[in-house]
């Protein structure tokens, strides 16, 4: 990564979401940029969201990440395990960021992509988690 890398965060690392982390001072951080789109399919996986493969439209908001020592907090945060990828409950790839209209604007972004099976879980048709609907 450079000295700043842009994220598309659509669950509870948004500003003023429900659960989100208490210990990752994201304002100071970085700095959220404004809406973001993502293709994939969005499911609520047990008090949080989860991004999968699939044709739908997922919201979320653009964020530049300035202090790259918070990008081991945010891994941590998702279950990330660099050494165990098929063990992790989320990968952190970059994807395509889209507009409204579900046509790329020209950037990538680090997602954290949901990394298990979501079969049993429903599958959030809006594409949008709610501010208030994360675990505390």
């Amino acid at each position: 990564m450079t000295k700043s890398a842009l994220f598309v965060f659509y669950g509870l690392l948004k500003r003023g979401a429900v659960g989100a982390p208490e210990h990752i001072d994201l304002e100071a951080g970085g700095e959220f940029l404004g809406p973001a789109f993502l293709r994939g399919d969005l499911f609520d996986v047990g008090g949080y969201p989860g991004i999968v493969e699939g044709e739908g439209l997922v919201t979320g908001v653009l964020y530049r990440l300035d202090d790259l020592a918070l990008l081991t907090a945010l891994d941590e945060f998702e279950d990330v395990v660099p050494d165990d990828p098929a063990g992790s409950l989320y990968r952190r790839i970059l994807r395509d960021v889209l507009n409204e209209a579900g046509e790329p604007v020209g950037q990538r972004a680090w997602v954290y992509w949901f990394n298990q099976p979501v079969h049993s879980f429903p599958r959030l048709k809006t594409g949008n988690w709610p501010l208030g609907a994360g675990s505390p």
